[in-house]
């Protein structure tokens, strides 16, 4: 028999035992996870200046091999090894006493033509008037018309062998043919040269400007032409295009250059096209046959778009993916195309485009098809990505 007041406490005891049993059910129960926090950069296009860096080599703009181009005795040296020199500034100073001479002999010649010419002219005038009046006869008159026209040729020789003379005695002075850092002298004085000899008296070499040869893969030239033709980059200063140089020692060259031409010819043996640019040099810093990295800006490709390298990845076959946040804040992978690397980004061709939230940070933590707590970059991230796109603008 069961008292009220115990049927009140076995009531009691079960509603607790039901209430602890809801209680730990409770503290149980599963509860969603927390999204992975990453952080992304949203992209934008930009205008990009493309470039590419080639190597080449320093050549003189003009070289000089003076010769001489008569026979004699050099008697001075007018000039200092290594110096500079102008076009038109005496070298040497060959012996001119023998083309004195045969300039004297030549003038004396002429002088002799021409007072035959003179004499044969009297008479065949006299023997115009005679032969009309049958004082002398037709042949004598003709004779010395013919002596004339000998004597008129005489001079033309005459005037011809002094002319000769003076050039050859003009040779004797040894000039520069242009302006520019003399090398060392084959000669000095006392030495015997001959016309035309196969060694150079000595050789002149422009410096100021110099060109820079440089060699290009067909391939990048061909797709570059391509690229132009369809409207994907534009040229930035018609064939000039600027230029940029970088010594031996890895210092930048102060003075820009640019683009003078390309070859019209591929080279068999390497598959290049060379190409050639010319730089100012007025301290000779630039000295031929030195070997030299340029980069020349090929064109300025519109809406480019630039992905900090922290945010693709690269696959063991080559190939390049992101992630990128998309619709409800969920993890997307895209399969993108590069052409090259910017500084700390990479110009995307093909798979992202302005307006995509690239993620940045967080990348090992999330995989496609997840939801994520989606944080800006930073304002320092951000500043420097403002200065890196920048810099590649102005390049």
């Amino acid at each position: 028999m069961v008292f009220p007041a115990q049927s009140r406490f076995l009531e009691a005891l079960l509603l607790g035992a039901l209430g602890a049993l809801a209680g730990g059910c409770a503290k149980h129960a599963p509860t969603s996870p927390p999204k992975p926090p990453v952080t992304v950069v949203k992209l934008e296009a930009k205008p990009v200046s493309l470039t590419t860096e080639l190597p080449g080599r320093i050549s003189a703009y003009r070289v000089a091999e003076v010769r001489p181009q008569v026979n004699g005795v050099v008697l001075k040296r007018l000039f200092k090894e290594g110096e500079l020199v102008a076009a038109g500034q005496q070298l040497y100073q060959i012996d001119p006493a023998p083309y004195e001479a045969t300039v004297a002999a030549a003038r004396a010649s002429l002088a002799h033509a021409r007072a035959s010419a003179a004499a044969a002219g009297l008479t065949a005038e006299r023997y115009a008037a005679l032969v009309e009046a049958h004082a002398v006869s037709r042949q004598d008159f003709d004779n010395a018309v013919a002596t004339l026209q000998q004597d008129q040729a005489d001079i033309a020789s005459g005037e011809a062998a002094v002319r000769s003379a003076e050039i050859n005695l003009a040779y004797t002075k040894v000039y520069s043919p242009i302006s520019g850092r003399t090398g060392r002298s084959s000669v000095t004085e006392g030495a015997l040269v001959t016309a035309n000899q196969a060694s150079s008296l000595v050789t002149i070499t422009q410096l100021d400007p110099v060109y820079v040869d440089l060699t290009q893969p067909s391939a990048t030239l061909v797709r570059l032409k391509r690229e132009l033709a369809a409207g994907q980059i534009r040229r930035v200063d018609g064939d000039q295009a600027p230029a940029k140089l970088l010594l031996e020692d890895g210092s930048a060259y102060d003075s820009p250059g640019k683009l003078e031409f390309s070859e019209v010819t591929v080279d068999q043996g390497t598959g290049s096209v060379t190409l050639r640019a010319i730089f100012p040099n007025p301290e000779s810093l630039l000295l031929p046959g030195m070997f030299v990295r340029a980069t020349i800006e090929e064109g300025v490709r519109e809406g480019a778009i630039l992905a900090p390298q922290q945010g693709i990845t690269h696959s063991p076959d080559g190939s390049a993916t992101a992630l990128i946040v998309g619709g409800n804040d969920t993890v997307e992978k895209r399969s993108i195309e590069l052409n090259g690397a910017f500084g700390d980004h990479w110009l995307v061709t093909r798979g992202l485009a302005a307006g995509d939230r690239l993620i940045v940070a967080g990348v090992q933590g999330v995989k496609p098809g997840m939801q994520v707590a989606v944080q800006g970059a930073t304002a320092a991230d951000k500043r420097m990505a403002d200065r890196s796109a920048l810099a590649l603008v102005a390049r």
